[in-house]
This record gives structure tokens, C-alpha cells and sequence, in this order.
């Protein structure tokens, strides 16, 4: 069968709701249809995963999907279930009867994908063929590789699968992957042949900066408190920072909470659990956090501690705005986090690689040009403007005459004996009473004392400058002492001028805190919000992520057109056939009641329903008179039930029916999510009678 332009489109809206493709998307996906090996670099965000989603739509047997992370399946078999496309996946957490289900589900040829971690391809030796397997996508393919920056030995083995499945296509992804690592994917998968497919890097949404590390807990609180509901992450270095960045954040009002390996796997699972889902809105976290999450509605990342690499910051950072709304990513610096990162590579096996990788990620912390220039050059992609999207483009540094504030730092450095780290140097700069100085008598010296009138922040980014433009050093291997350089004689003795930066002050004014505290109180009201609460609600109900349901994007568009008709609602972005059966009955509610509120003032909708159910009129009568869908019917009879109007409820469920609901309410402890009630009840009983009978136990209760 020729698959035609047409036939990939209807597929793309019906499924995933985008009328169109983006990027390399429709290349890669004909590529693999075509049966040959792919290997595809696009940037997190870019829509890696519809490049092997969609095509399994069209294969006759099941694509394979190898992913790394066995916590994050659910959640990505969640999101294909969520576009009517059956899948499931295999792994060592499940018990032998749902193992058993799922090689009944692959003989059967009833599910379309099916996600696995390598270390369980093993025990699906027996349907390891091309019978049942048409495709095979190995996520995070950048883990094959010791090149990379996230090597996982498990995945070694996957060299294997190339001579299995000889004739089935295999299609390597990844968002990182360097020239060296792209290199040594293909030959570590025996897929030489490959056709390569590179995306630009550029996330233009997400907007870069960098900040010196100073006070940075209250920077982060005033950040995350000028950003109110949105979620983040935070990454910081060691699993100790985690812990205790969550409690201060917590002790200032923030939902935040710790995420490393040293947590059991049961908390580490509650806890991603609780972010993907809306529940959490804030995780810090080591950097075990976040690979293979397509939660589309993280607004910010923040880098507590430098990152050892620019793979792994751009990774990193990757995780925010991947529905492409407008979102941030701010990097602390430190000359604390250099030394510590150099301690870590100081006995790895690819020392030198590595201690390059760390140079080139702090010329990148300390630049003075556009930082994305910096960054896209790295992946060897080039821009030639400027992005106007970081705080060197926003903010450009004021350069002026520092040779004076040079001598002094140099001067003091020569007078130290080149034997002391730049902490104590600046002490004897500004002039310090403490032990360290006087210890050692260094109050004595001629240049102590000689910059008094400036702050021990501004001398640190003075002489981080001078480190930078080559004046002096760091003796890595000597307890970090500063040293001279034979430049440094060209300022000292032969008159050289030296131009340094003026640190940029981040502060905002009074007025501009004021102004977004009173804005704050009127956008708890705007269509968005309204729509983010119903979102909220229905993802608990169905036990699912919350940007499952509609992404931001998504819901951002239904705020700025306001369907009513299903017509109208299937053209916005992101809205398949599906969701448009599934959901737009209480969407297209939502935004009527918000409009004939904003024309008539707050109304109650319900009241309206109460009243041709008072008059006699049936569940679909009403739905049809009010142009809207049963199930939002129900949910207003059920909340006019709550409040104690003249409802009856159980004329719309069996009495066996509900005996059934309250049987499960006890073995399920009182859970409000319905999914669970569904599953546990054999999916036998719709989620309307679930709804139904929970409400009436509730009052009775």
C-alpha cells in the first residue's frame, strides 16, 4: 500500500492533533516506512517520539521501543492511550499474570507500540522476530555510547538486535549526541548505513541566563515566587543540596521536593509521579532527574550547581517549554563548583575529554557574546545574529579602564607568594580581621587593605576576568591557589591597560514587585486558569499527567479562540478526534460559562441544567438542549446533589451497581481518581456510573 502525504496528516491530527509537521518530523517518519535505519538528533521538545509513534500506525506488527527508564513507561504508555493508540510495555516491576497479558496482547497484534528497558530483552527472546516486531526505536540512544555524557553499559548489548532483526528498521533517537558519539551510536548498533537526520539545536523559547552564585537560595525563592504555580526543577550537584534546598524552599511557603538515587525506588517513584501529574510543583533534584519526562509544562530549569558538560546543561535545560511557550533557564556560577567538578573527573578514565568538556562549559558560564551562539557552536550549528533571548542580549556588559583594580589583584597575588586561594586573597584585598589574615601576619603586606572600597562579590568577578583574559590562575592541583602568568607582568611592569566587565546586579524595582503582586490576584481568574483547573480535576479523575489531557499551548490557544463547536475545537493545535470525544463536552462548557459570565456577571450554569431536570427532561434531552455532552450533564447533577438540591441520583445507577462502587471504595481506601475505580471493577462500569455512585456514597457519608 502507498502511504500518501494525506494519509500521514489525517493520522498526525487524528492522533496527536497537530495539523502539521515540524522540523525533520515527516522526512524521518517516510525514512522509516520505507524500512531503513534512521538515526535522529532533535533537540527535546522537538517531537522525537511521533517520528516512530506515528509510523507504528501504519506498520502491520508492533514497534519496539528500548527506553532507559522504567519508572517514566506508564506515564508513556499513559500518553499514547490518551490519543486512542494501544500500547503497553514490559518490565521487571510487573507481576507474571500482566507479563502474561502483555505477550498475549503482542501474539494477538492488538497493541501498536511496546516500551521495554534493555535489561528485559531477554525474557522476550520468543517473540523477538519479524513476525511481530515491524520496527525498533531505541530512545536516549546517546546512552550506548562511553562518548556520551550518559553511558548506561546495559545498553551495550543492543548490538544483537541488528542481527535478529535483519530486515525490521531500527531508528536510533537522541537530543544529544556530538559528532564522536553520533559516530559511535551507528557502529555500536551495526547500523553504519543509517540515515542521519540532525535538527537544528535552537530553542529559541527558552530563554538563558547566567548568574553569580551569590545568596542563591533567596534569588531562587524571589524567582520562583515572581512565577506563582508554574513548575520547575532544580538541579543541583550532590544528593545532600537536593535535600536541603527542598526543606528551605518549603520553609518559605514552596511546594518543593527532593529527588536523588539515594531515595528507595518506591519514593523516587511517588515522587516523579507527583510532578508529572501537577501534583508537586517543584523538584530538586540530582541529575537522575528528568530523562525521557515529556511533562510539556515545565516553565523553568534551574542550575543550582554548575553542570560538568554543555551536553548535559543543554539536556538539562531542554526539559523546560517543550510545548513551546516562552520559558526560562538560569545557571548559577561558581568558582566553588569548578574546583568541586574538577575533583570528580580528576580519576576518570577520559580525565582530558572530560576537563575540556568543563572548560568549554564555563567559557560558556563566564561569556560576554550571545551565550546561544556559544551554545549551538558547541553542537556545530552557527547563527550569525545575536538571539536576543539570554541576558547577554537582553543585559550587554559595560566594559571600562580596570588596569588600576588588576595591579591591586595581581600585586596581592605576587605578595601572597602565589600560596593562596582566591578566597584569602581577596580578604587581604578588602582588608579582612580574620584569623585566616592574621594568622599568617598577611595584615602586614603592602596591599592589604587596598580595595577596601569595594565588595568581596565585585572582586570576585574582577579577578574570575583576569582569570579568564589569562593575567593569572588557578593551580588546580596545588589546593587551588592563585598564580601569576607571564602576562602578568605586561600589566604590573609594562603599562598593558586591562578592560573588565561591570557585574550585572540583578534586582527588580519595588514598583515592578507591586505591580505583579496585584496582577497576580486578577489572572487566578482568566480563561487559562479556568481551563487549568478543569484540566487538573479530569487528570486526577483519570489518574493520568495533567498536560495529558491538553498542553499549556493547547490550552493557551482555546483561551485565545474559544470554540464552541465541536468543528471549532478539532482545529485548534493539539486536539485529536479523541480528545475532542473525550473532553470537549467540558471544555467547550468551561469557556461558555466563562463568557456569559464576563457578559452577565458570575452565573451559575448548573442552575440551568437543574431546571429541565426539574421540568422532566431526560440526560440526553438536556445535553441536546444545552449543547453540551452527557457526561458534563451528569457532573452537574452530581455537584447540584452535593449542595443539597432536590437531585435523585439513584435513579441514574443499579442498586447491584453501586453495591459493586462501594465495595471498591473500601478495598481502594477511599481513592477520588476514577481510573482505579475502572480498572478494579474489570472495566465493566462507565466512569459516568463510577462518578455517579461516589457521589451519592459521599453524602451519605
Amino acid at each position: 500500500m502507498q502511504i500518501t502525504e494525506k494519509d500521514l496528516l489525517e493520522k498526525l491530527k487524528i492522533n496527536f492533533g497537530y495539523d502539521s509537521f515540524r522540523l525533520e518530523q515527516k522526512s524521518i517518519i517516510e525514512n522509516i516506512l520505507a524500512k531503513k535505519d534512521t538515526l535522529v538528533i532533535m533537540p527535546t521538545g522537538g517531537g522525537k517520539s511521533i517520528c516512530f509513534q506515528l509510523p507504528s500506525l501504519f506498520f502491520e506488527g508492533i514497534t519496539l521501543v528500548i527506553s532507559p527508564l522504567i519508572a517514566l513507561m506508564k506515564d508513556q504508555v499513559d500518553s499514547l492511550k490518551a490519543n486512542g493508540i494501544p500500547s503497553t510495555y514490559y518490565n521487571s516491576s510487573q507481576s507474571s499474570e500482566e507479563q502474561q497479558q502483555v505477550f498475549d496482547a503482542i501474539a494477538n497484534k492488538s497493541i501498536k507500540l511496546l516500551y521495554v528497558a534493555p535489561e528485559s530483552l531477554p525474557l522476550l527472546q520468543n517473540v523477538l522476530n519479524q513476525n511481530y516486531i515491524s520496527c525498533v526505536a531505541i530512545d536516549e540512544a546517546h546512552c550506548i555510547s562511553s562518548w556520551g555524557h550518559d553511558f548506561r553499559p546495559s545498553y551495550k548489548q543492543l548490538a544483537f538486535l541488528k542481527k535478529t532483526l535483519p530486515e525490521t528498521p531500527i531508528v536510533a533517537l537522541t537530543a544529544t549526541a556530538d559528532k564522536a558519539t553520533q559516530e559511535d551510536i551507528l557502529e555500536q548498533l551495526a547500523i553504519l548505513n543509517a540515515t542521519r537526520f540532525v535538527s537544528s539545536f535552537n530553542r529559541e523559547n527558552i530563554a538563558l541566563e547566567v548568574r553569580p552564585a551569590n545568596d542563591r537560595v533567596k534569588q531562587i525563592i524571589k524567582f520562583i515566587n515572581e512565577r506563582s504555580g508554574d513548575s520547575g526543577i532544580i538541579y543541583c550537584l550532590s544528593r545532600k543540596a537536593t535535600e536541603q534546598l527542598a526543606s528551605k524552599l518549603k520553609q518559605n511557603g514552596i511546594d518543593a521536593k527532593a529527588y536523588h538515587a539515594g531515595l528507595n525506588f518506591e519514593e523516587r517513584a511517588k515522587t516523579q509521579e507527583d510532578f508529572i501529574k501537577d501534583d508537586t510543583q517543584i523538584i530538586c533534584a540530582t541529575i537522575a532527574f528528568g530523562m525521557g519526562i515529556d511533562k510539556s509544562n515545565v516553565r523553568w530549569v534551574i542550575h543550582y550547581n554548575m553542570p560538568k558538560n554543555i551536553e548535559g546543561y543543554y539536556q538539562e535545560i531542554g526539559r523546560a517549554g517543550r510545548d513551546g511557550l516562552p520559558s526560562q533557564a538560569l545557571l548559577f556560577h561558581s568558582y566553588a563548583d569548578v574546583i568541586q567538578l574538577r575533583q570528580f573527573i580528576a580519576n576518570t578514565g577520559n580525565r582530558e575529554v572530560q576537563e575540556a568538556k568543563l572548560d568549554r562549559m564555563k567559557q560558556f558560564s563566564e561569556a560576554t557574546v550571545c551565550r546561544r551562539k556559544i551554545l549551538l557552536s558547541y553542537f556545530g550549528e552557527l547563527i550569525e545574529e545575536n538571539c536576543g533571548n539570554c541576558d547577554v542580549c537582553k543585559n550587554p556588559p559595560k566594559f571600562f579602564e580596570g588596569t588600576v583594580i588588576a595591579q591591586k589583584a595581581l600585586s596581592a597575588i605576587y605578595r601572597l607568594q602565589q600560596k593562596e586561594a582566591m578566597g584569602t586573597v581577596i580578604d587581604v584585598i578588602r582588608g579582612a580581621k580574620n584569623a585566616a589574615v592574621y594568622d599568617k601576619n598577611y595584615q602586614t603586606l603592602k596591599t592589604y587593605g587596598v580595595g577596601s572600597d569595594t565588595s568581596w562579590q565585585h572582586w570576585q568577578h574582577y579577578i574570575i576576568q583576569l582569570i579568564n583574559q589569562g593575567y593569572c590562575q588557578i593551580a588546580f592541583h596545588l589546593n587551588n591557589v592563585l598564580q601569576l602568568t607571564d602576562f602578568s607582568k605586561k600589566v604590573l611592569f609594562e603599562g598593558e591597560k586591562v578592560q573588565l566587565t561591570t557585574p550585572v546586579e540583578v534586582k527588580k524595582e519595588l514598583k515592578t514587585i507591586l505591580k505583579e503582586k496585584n496582577s497576580k490576584k486578577s489572572t487566578s481568574d482568566t480563561l487559562f486558569e479556568r481551563l487549568r483547573k478543569l484540566r487538573y480535576r479530569i487528570a486526577q479523575e483519570e489518574d493520568i499527567a495533567a498536560y495529558l489531557v491538553f498542553s499549556d499551548a493547547t490550552l493557551k490557544a482555546l483561551e485565545n479562540e474559544r470554540p464552541q463547536t465541536d468543528n471549532e475545537f478539532l482545529a485548534i493545535s493539539g486536539v485529536g478526534q479523541r480528545k475532542l470525544e473525550v473532553y470537549g463536552g467540558e471544555f467547550m462548557e468551561e469557556i461558555k460559562t466563562f463568557i456569559n459570565e464576563k457578559k452577565q456577571g458570575r452565573k451559575d450554569t448548573t442552575l440551568e441544567t437543574f431546571q429541565l431536570y426539574k421540568e422532566g427532561f431526560t440526560i440526553d434531552e438536556i445535553a441536546d438542549k444545552r449543547n453540551l455532552k452527557a457526561q458534563t450533564i451528569f457532573s452537574h447533577l452530581s455537584k447540584l446533589y452535593i449542595e443539597g438540591k432536590d437531585v435523585s441520583l439513584d435513579e441514574f445507577i443499579e442498586a447491584d451497581t453501586l453495591k459493586l462502587i462501594a465495595n471498591a471504595k473500601k478495598v481502594l481506601k477511599n481513592e477520588i481518581a476514577l481510573k482505579p475505580y475502572f480498572e478494579f471493577l474489570g472495566e465493566k462500569v462507565p466512569y459516568e456510573q463510577i462518578r455517579v455512585g461516589l457521589t451519592i456514597l459521599q453524602k451519605k457519608r
